[in-house]
């Protein structure tokens, strides 16, 4: 496994993590979850990533359980705070009411007495940028959040945030948790160029489209049963015959490489120096160590440039 510092941080974080969205908590049988997880540490993936929302507190639960195996020095854990808890009008966004109730109720769940990173799940539009800014860096004076990040921030708020923490001495953001792969590559053209000239990182989920980079649908009209895309009429939604066939064109370039278009997939979103970590989901152990194998791999410009040509038809 190989590691980046997180943004301008001292912080370390394997180029592959391993999150629980939509996973575990859920329909993933629980053993199956435990051992993803330690297949995922005993191959060097030390980043961790949660959120209160997943299954209501039942994927923080079972993260947490599982990781107490190991010493808390030894991994890197992140959680979230911003969609709705509950049906109150304060059990939702960014007040410092509901970041401070989440953040304790997160550390409960977990059984952890930190977290390494806390997210603002989405921006809220509602709380004023300092209110939210205060009470994570009073989290992070207390200890229980060591760095502070935000997840699909546009590049105006993340400007503005970073404007805000300076102005008051507040801890600054250092990580950007953003959707990104090979079909949705909205940062390019103002978050990540942002982001790097103010020293925060992108940590990116959906790395392979929802599975839709492994090449595992070969048609858009027939979906395996079982699948996730099976179980969600959204997913089935961003699976189009289009993508499907530039996907079997990236396999080609893949297996010139001897690699899986999963690996090719990773490894193009690894080659841009912003990303510290791709973000995959995992059912069961062997999708963790296939995973795992794009850390480390360089693309030849060539090879990046031939991916583009495919991209861009």
């Amino acid at each position: 496994m190989e590691y980046r510092r997180l943004g301008a941080s001292g912080l370390k974080v394997s180029e592959i993590s391993l999150g629980s969205w939509l996973t575990y908590g859920g329909y993933v049988e629980r053993e199956n979850a435990v051992q993803a997880i330690k297949t995922a540490y005993d191959l060097g993936i030390n980043f961790f990533d949660t959120a209160n929302v997943y299954e209501n507190g039942a994927a923080e639960v079972l993260v947490g359980e599982a990781l107490k195996a190991y010493p808390r020095e030894s991994y890197v854990l992140a959680t979230k705070a911003f969609w709705p808890m509950g049906d109150g009008p304060n059990d939702r966004g960014l007040s410092r009411k509901h970041i401070m109730e989440q953040a304790h109720a997160s550390l409960k769940r977990l059984g952890h007495d930190y977290v390494d990173i806390f997210y603002c799940h989405r921006h809220d539009p509602e709380t004023p940028l300092e209110e939210t800014l205060r009470a994570l860096d009073d989290l992070v004076r207390q200890g229980k959040v060591l760095y502070v990040g935000v997840s699909e921030w546009k590049a105006s708020q993340i400007a503005e945030a970073m404007r805000v923490a300076d102005r008051y001495l507040l801890d600054r953001i250092v990580v950007n948790q953003p959707i990104y792969n090979m079909f949705e590559r909205y940062i390019e053209e103002e978050v990540m160029p942002l982001s790097e000239s103010l020293g925060v990182g992108q940590v990116v989920f959906s790395p392979l489209a929802q599975g839709l980079l492994t090449g595992k649908y070969l048609s858009a009209s027939d979906i395996p049963e079982g699948s996730r895309a099976a179980k969600l009429e959204w997913m089935r939604k961003g699976i189009t015959e289009e993508k499907i066939a530039k996907v079997k064109e990236l396999a080609v370039i893949a297996e010139e490489l001897d690699m899986t278009v999963g690996n090719l997939a990773l490894a193009w979103i690894l080659s841009h120096s912003n990303v510290a970590s791709a973000l995959v989901g995992a059912s069961r152990p062997e999708q963790v160590i296939e995973n795992a194998k794009a850390a480390g791999v360089k693309l030849s410009e060539d090879i990046l440039n031939r991916v583009e040509e495919v991209l861009k038809a």
